[in-house]
């Protein structure tokens, strides 16, 4: 006879069925409880930076790079091309106004100028022929002149004889006629001869003008060309360091080419790099601090230069008051500017925290100091050591501002010592 077999309630597939979904619901269920804000993580204090909020004062400062430049630099520029002949001093070298630094060559230059001399030359002996001519020819008009006043005297002398004679019927008309005749001849003769040398001398008067005019822009040519020439002679314009010489005997020099400089020596600037952001808030006069070997050095923005390239612009800053001693050109400083007057402010310390949150929130303490917990924080203005905190930390806080790029998405952080 058969028997019925009854069906198991539990079986081994089914109680692992069981298992698997409630595996998976639990799963689920952590991930939700992950993602909805809920997440945690075990710090160990050790490992932190705890900073706490104060409220003191407060002065906006960016920090900029600058260079140690020398308060005036001269550029030394090639003025007339030519191939390096002779170096009379090396770079380095101090240097004294009007000192010679190297002399160049050019042989087209100098054959100008032996041309420019020749022809002033020849002008100035042109000038001298000129000059004799006309004087001859003035004293031969001159002698005539003589001659016509001579001839004149003698024919009014004539003719006043005659006319006191035909007054009194010593003498005929036609005598006295004739000497008339000829004492009006002489008076219009000596006429004539008065305008010709007045005229004559009029001529000669514009002719040595001209010729004095151009003889005079010759030699201011011929002047030029000398000191063409002699800027070939590259010489120092004034007292300082030769610096930056670029110059090698043979090697050819085109005009306007720089040469090297001359840095003076009674003092230092400083020229810094400033991101563009900060454009409409540099102005002359703006403070600076730099700190050398442990001493502070108060700086003033004495110019700033508005062109901007590949996002940065340019300052130059002068030393006020005591200057440091033991700078070098080319060093680099780190320097201070300030934005704004010291105000006071809730301030918290600066910390690796800003590259993983940008300022929008921070770790926050609780007030038993065993948990940190997110909040939101709004930031205004900074300094190389502060942020100036705006809304949501008060003085007495404490937050956390080392680096949170181990905490991932965390929302609380358990604190343990």
């Amino acid at each position: 006879m058969d028997r019925k077999i009854e069906k198991k309630k539990w079986s081994t597939k089914r109680i692992l069925t069981i298992a698997g979904i409630a595996g998976v619901a639990g799963l689920i269920g952590w991930s939700i409880y992950a993602t909805s804000g809920g997440s945690k993580l075990n710090v160990d204090t050790e490992r932190l930076t705890i900073s706490e909020v104060t409220k003191g004062p407060f002065k906006e400062t960016i920090p900029v790079n600058g260079v140690v430049m020398p308060l005036t630099t001269i550029y030394l520029d090639v003025m007339e091309g030519g191939r390096v002949e002779e170096k009379y001093v090396d770079d380095g070298a101090m240097m004294k106004k009007g000192q010679p630094i190297l002399r160049l060559g050019n042989t087209d230059l100098e054959l100008s100028l032996a041309s420019q001399e020749t022809q002033v030359y020849n002008v100035l002996t042109q000038m001298n022929i000129s000059k004799n001519n006309a004087t001859q020819n003035t004293i031969g008009k001159l002698n005539q002149m003589a001659e016509v006043d001579n001839a004149l005297k003698e024919a009014e002398r004539v003719y006043l004889l005659n006319k006191k004679l035909y007054a009194e019927k010593v003498i005929g008309q036609q005598e006295f006629q004739q000497s008339e005749n000829a004492y009006n001849y002489q008076v219009r003769r000596k006429k004539l001869t008065d305008d010709i040398l007045k005229q004559d001398d009029e001529v000669i008067k514009l002719m040595q003008s001209q010729d004095r005019e151009s003889l005079s822009k010759m030699q201011n040519t011929l002047q030029l060309m000398r000191k063409k020439v002699g800027d070939l002679v590259v010489r120092a314009p004034i007292d300082g360091q030769l610096t930056s010489l670029d110059a090698e005997i043979g090697q050819l020099k085109n005009k306007g080419e720089r040469l090297g400089q001359i840095d003076v020596t009674n003092g230092f600037k400083v020229r810094a790099d400033i991101d563009e952001h900060y454009i409409n808030r540099i102005y002359t006069d703006l403070a600076g601090e730099v700190t050398i070997a442990g001493k502070p050095y108060k700086l003033k923005v004495k110019k700033v230069y508005s062109q901007v390239t590949n996002g940065r612009f340019q300052v130059d800053m002068e030393f006020t008051g005591e200057a440091p001693g033991n700078i070098r050109r080319g060093q680099t400083l780190q320097v201070n500017l300030a934005l704004s007057d010291e105000t006071t402010a809730t301030l918290l310390p600066r910390g690796g925290f800003y590259q993983k949150t940008g300022g929008n929130w921070v770790f926050k303490v609780s007030e038993d100091g065993k948990t940190a917990y997110k909040a939101d924080v709004q930031f205004n203005r900074q300094s190389p050591e502060y942020y100036e905190v705006i809304s949501g930390l008060k003085p007495g806080d404490k937050v956390i501002t080392s680096s949170y790029e181990n905490f991932g998405d965390i929302q609380e952080l358990i604190l343990k010592e």
